[in-house]
């Protein structure tokens, strides 16, 4: 009897060969398509929410002379904050003015000078802050602070585009206080004008990416760094550095 041995047929080898490379073909296209289309919707979600995060600071004003609160704290980032801070506590709003997130080489006297405000507004009614690193830092320092004091209504003074993160934060360390936004502003957002300012359209940007990365860490309950310079092993004032 003879055996015959099974050959392939070279022609249906190719042929498979050639039917499997255009199914990863149309795969591979198809995944393209998937990720550019998803790339185009990340954007303009980004984009539609950077411009709604600029007309909420657009919005932002500050309240008359006659709000009440307990007292005022001011996040560092510019003299003209504390300047300001400074000029609410000495027109009678709030009793008292904390200045977070002081740098630790920088001395009360400093401070006086730099503002131009007297000794006795600092003497009595001033507390400055030398704990916080950054925005987190200033919401527990605040919240140290605020119970120390048992206030439940405090005025916060910072820049406009700060403002929304600070509020967040600041609510998120003490949500049982009332924070009432007090913005310090540079430039009238309701014009197209920062739209052609480098510098402008940078810092709004950036800060919109803080936001929004505090924003899905609140929402995800993750756990972050308290901000403070205890914490952190940094640096701590001396005694020099308090007068």
């Amino acid at each position: 009897m003879t055996v015959h041995s099974a050959q392939s047929d070279p022609g249906s080898t190719q042929a498979a060969r050639t039917g499997g490379f255009h199914r990863l073909r149309r795969l591979g296209h198809h995944a393209l398509r998937i990720l550019t289309i998803g790339a185009i919707l990340g954007v303009t979600f980004v984009v539609i929410g950077f411009f709604r995060f600029t007309d909420e600071i657009a919005e932002l004003k500050a309240p008359g002379t006659s709000v009440d609160v307990d007292a005022i704290v001011v996040l560092t980032g510019g003299y003209q904050r504390i300047e300001q801070a400074l000029a609410l506590l000495e027109d009678g709003i709030g009793d008292r003015l904390l200045i977070s997130g002081v740098n630790p080489s920088t001395s009360s006297a400093a401070l006086r000078r730099a503002t131009g405000t007297q000794s006795a507004t600092f003497d009595c009614c001033v507390d400055i802050g030398y704990q916080a690193l950054d925005t987190i830092g200033n919401a527990n320092e605040t919240a140290d602070w605020i119970r120390q004091n048992n206030y439940v209504r405090v005025l916060v003074v910072t820049n406009n585009y700060h403002m929304p993160r600070s509020l967040m934060e600041l609510s998120q360390a003490s949500p049982d206080v009332s924070f009432v936004a007090y913005p310090v502003t540079h430039a009238d957002l309701k014009t197209e004008a920062w739209l052609t300012d480098p510098v402008a359209l940078r810092t709004l940007f950036t800060e919109y990416a803080k936001y929004s990365l505090a924003r899905l860490r609140n929402w995800s309950g993750a756990t972050t760094a308290t901000g403070l310079r205890a914490d952190a092993g940094e640096k701590q004032p001396t005694a020099a550095t308090l007068n």
